[in-house]
């Protein structure tokens, strides 16, 4: 047995013994019969972030064939701002490669993903996978290396209060059951994650957790694998899609909501990246973070300001980016360090070799941990567009390295210690900040929108609805004018409680 394949939870890649990247229509017809399938749903991501289902009964074989080959229609309009109600049909084409044994359905159901093609059989120029597909194919062609990425998926899980073990108000991180209240739900969710394809690294409770009005809310985190980001962003999707509806099941509520409540810890999107050439990670050079990483670092240093417009899209984002509060404010970079707008993790790049020193019965292991190295992008929340802020995030890397003071700029911006503390203030100064609301966010990506429609990567019309909805929010003064926990406060809270 292929040894890459096996123990993979997703069903088809079982059957079929071949990575998912190589279904073919032949595959999945096979598996069809094979396996008793009796329905086909196809699943796509809108304006608003979500996924939307489009379910289709099997008919026959011929008709299994038609809508594999030919997709179907859908109304544009109902689905996209920047789609007229005069000129709105659509066409939804399945991707094979994204095909899953639906693990929450009751009839034996196949789903598959699609992308978005205009009335001339064109990939749709304004849709979210476009997008990434674009910024990682422009990626690509000036670097010559794969744009990779994964998510931390942050969120809260609401039920009522359990008096049993209370746990520790803000003191959550990595706790166990019993005083973990949803451990068992988190992992079921994992599992079910696992079979749509998910690549996942692992998942823990998170920091947060505090009652409020005869409810716990409870943090998790399900952080995943660095993979293609075409696919990241497609497994984050999915992953909020199981998530909210074995909530759904158990009769819990969910949130990715970048801020709960004043003074208690907000959920985060972080992005990690790496970027790879013939399969081999060039983040690390020596031992040390290479050229590529340190300009691909700098390139976000200089596109930050507008990277929020697709990772933090709603005027209680900027609640979640305060000083102290483990969210960045200040946009630098360093090592370890979780004050910063992106961090270089704790890598595996010593000589020593744990393992062995843990389990003296073991040999000396061979194990690359040169692969493991990632960067991480701390701004962004649950409220995110995943493809654009995938999309955006490959721009700025792109941009950085290709950048003649890529070195010089990344060097400028580095901090090698907590930025907050009181012997760093001078160098706090200095240094550029995140913008505070989504009316901010809107003037910086207006004045860098050139550097992500270069190469048609973002289209004229995506920015400008970008520009248009974060502009409707009237916030530039929102944030100060409501730093207690006040009704409005709160009422912005409900009103974006299921963002993203």
């Amino acid at each position: 047995m292929n040894q890459t394949l096996a123990m993979c939870p997703n069903q088809l890649v079982d059957f079929l013994q071949k990575p998912a990247a190589e279904f073919t229509q032949a595959d999945l017809v096979d598996f069809i019969y094979s396996t008793n399938i009796r329905m086909v749903n196809f699943m796509y991501p809108a304006g608003d972030g979500r996924l939307k289902t489009l379910n289709f009964v099997i008919n026959s074989e011929a008709y299994l064939k038609t809508i594999l080959t030919c997709g179907e229609r859908v109304d544009g309009s109902s689905l996209f701002p920047f789609v007229e109600a005069g000129s709105s049909d659509l066409y939804v084409i399945p991707r094979f490669r994204t095909a899953f044994v639906d693990p929450l359905a009751e009839i034996p159901t196949l789903t598959l993903l699609c992308s978005f093609f205009n009335k001339d059989g064109q990939p749709l120029e304004s849709s979210p996978e476009n997008t990434l597909h674009k910024a990682c194919t422009a990626f690509k062609e000036e670097t010559g290396m794969d744009f990779y990425a994964m998510g931390e998926l942050e969120y809260y899980v609401i039920a009522p209060t359990d008096p049993l073990f209370p746990a520790t108000d803000q003191k959550g991180y990595h706790e166990s059951a019993p005083y973990a209240k949803f451990n068992a739900f988190r992992k079921e969710c994992m599992y079910a994650i696992a079979q749509t394809g998910g690549q996942i690294k692992y998942g823990h409770s998170e920091v947060g957790n505090f009652t409020l009005e005869g409810k716990s809310y409870e943090q998790n985190e399900i952080e995943f694998l660095p993979i293609a980001a075409e696919q990241a962003a497609d497994e984050l999707l999915l992953a909020k899609w199981v998530i909210r509806n074995l909530a759904y099941k158990y009769g819990y509520d969910i949130t990715f909501a970048p801020k709960i409540i004043s003074g208690k810890a907000g959920s985060g999107l972080h992005i990690h990246m790496q970027m790879c050439k013939a399969g081999k990670n060039q983040m690390l050079h020596n031992g040390v973070l290479s050229e590529t990483a340190r300009k691909a670092i700098a390139g976000m240093m200089l596109l930050a300001p507008s990277i929020t417009a697709f990772g933090n899209t709603n005027p209680t984002s900027y609640f979640r980016l305060v000083p102290h509060q483990e969210a960045p404010t200040n946009i630098c970079w360093g090592d370890r360090n979780r004050s910063v707008l992106v961090r270089v993790p704790l890598g595996w790049s010593s000589k020593t070799d744990m393992c062995q020193l843990a389990n003296p019965l073991e040999e000396n292991s061979s194990f690359d941990t040169t692969q493991k190295q990632t960067v991480e992008m701390r701004s962004p929340d649950g409220s995110a567009d995943i493809y654009q802020l995938m999309a955006g995030l490959a721009v700025a890397c792109r941009y950085g390295i290709m950048h003649k003071d890529a070195l010089a700029i990344a060097e400028k911006c580095y901090v090698n210690v907590n930025i907050h503390q009181e012997e760093n203030q001078d160098k706090l100064q200095h240094l550029k900040q995140l913008p505070n609301s989504c009316a901010a966010s809107a003037d910086c990506l207006e004045q860098q929108r050139g550097i992500f429609e270069k190469k048609n990567v973002f289209s004229k019309s995506m920015i400008d609805g970008i520009l248009l909805k974060l502009r409707s929010y009237n916030d530039a003064t929102l944030r100060e004018n409501t730093k207690e926990h006040t009704a409005e406060m709160q009422a912005l809270l409900t009103k974006f409680f299921h963002c993203g």
